[in-house]
């Protein structure tokens, strides 16, 4: 799915890691600058990663810092 805000195209992605749900997104400015926010999170849902997702990129695209994520990755060894 592909939404837009500001003239920019969102895609939120969410991915299944374990028992969780890992949100991601990029972005395509206007001018068509491609970006990826890479992993943004864990999530007990699919909508909250979802939902945290399109928030992170709405908050890049508007130059608002991106928000905290309730649960970090955790780092393979």
């Amino acid at each position: 799915m592909v939404l837009y805000h500001h003239g920019a195209a969102i895609q939120p992605c969410v991915t299944k890691h374990g028992k969780a749900f890992v949100a991601r997104a990029s972005i395509l400015a206007e001018d068509g600058e491609a970006t990826s926010l890479g992993n943004l999170g864990e999530f007990a849902s699919q909508e909250g990663a979802f939902a945290f997702a399109v928030r992170s990129a709405t908050a890049f695209v508007d130059g608002e810092p991106l928000p905290r994520s309730p649960f970090e990755l955790a780092q393979a060894a």
